[in-house]
């Protein structure tokens, strides 16, 4: 029987253009969808829910090879640091 591994992607975000939870929402869900929609991985905003201008994301990945998963994981952080309308504070990886 093969192991299942989960890979998840943590990031805080600064969102230094959003002037509303409006703004913010609507940076963050086109991030959500393109995200979800690309790589196949579950999103969602852990924290900060109330601030404007910053964000806690989490992303999960589920596999049985620890290889693609970290290649993918890596891609998918990549593609996130260089959307503009961002910054990303800080990140870590885990695999369970």
């Amino acid at each position: 029987m093969n192991s299942v591994i989960v890979a998840v992607l943590i990031l805080d975000i600064h969102l230094p253009g959003s002037l509303s939870l409006k703004d913010k929402r609507m940076v963050l869900r086109s991030l959500k969808d393109r995200v979800s929609k690309k790589f196949n991985v579950s999103v969602a905003e852990l924290n900060y829910l109330d601030k404007w201008q910053r964000s806690q994301i989490g992303i999960a990945q589920i596999g049985n090879e620890y290889g693609f998963l970290e290649q993918s994981i890596d891609t998918i952080f990549r593609m996130i640091d260089n959307i503009h309308e961002l910054e990303v504070i800080d990140h870590s990886v885990e695999y369970v």
